[in-house]
């Protein structure tokens, strides 16, 4: 006869604990606070001195791009997409892309980056997503190191850090140009 011991409280506490899954929803102005607060957690003071910031004082956010990733209904993370254009090439700038510190490790992030990329390149008007970024989380995304120094931003980057999302692999390799606003066909 085989014993069958109960589960033991730690088990039966983690059994009945829900799933911690995030989904992702459209931004609303009544995320705004929250979006600010957010940055501000992830980022701190020196993110209006960076020169992601100089882009996005120069060029709009695409609203229909914004997005929140929640966890049980709670909101948790966000993203941000800037058209830009690069050598007569439209795209994004993906960002600033930010998790609460309370939400890391489930995935809200990764999720947030390839749902925006996802619908922004839907739209078929853009062939690309740029951001600047650690390769070691987007590149195991699809997102592929740039030709360094070959995207000319507004202010010091660090070119190993540039990193390019398109469906036409060769563009990572020969995108070039100065970042500048999106082009009207």
């Amino acid at each position: 006869m085989t014993l069958v011991s109960a589960p033991s409280a730690a088990t039966a506490a983690v059994s009945a604990t829900p799933l911690r899954v995030p989904t992702v929803r459209p931004a609303t102005p009544a995320d705004d606070g929250f979006i600010e607060e957010l940055q501000a957690i992830a980022f701190g003071p020196g993110r209006f001195s960076k020169t992601a910031y100089r882009i996005r004082e120069r060029f709009p956010i695409d609203t229909s791009l914004s997005l929140v990733a929640e966890v049980d209904g709670t909101a948790c993370g966000s993203v941000w997409m800037t058209p830009v254009s690069i050598g007569g090439c439209n795209g994004w700038m993906l960002g600033p892309l930010a998790t609460h510190p309370n939400f890391r490790k489930l995935g809200a992030g990764k999720l947030l980056a390839r749902e925006v990329t996802r619908r922004a390149l839907e739209r078929g008007d853009g062939l690309f997503v740029m951001l600047v970024g650690d390769r070691d989380y987007y590149c195991p995304l699809g997102w592929e190191p740039t030709t360094l120094g070959n995207i000319e931003f507004p202010g010091p980057v660090d070119p190993t850090r540039v990193l390019l999302f398109a469906e036409d692999k060769s563009l990572a390799a020969t995108l070039s140009g100065p970042i500048e606003a999106w082009q009207q066909g």
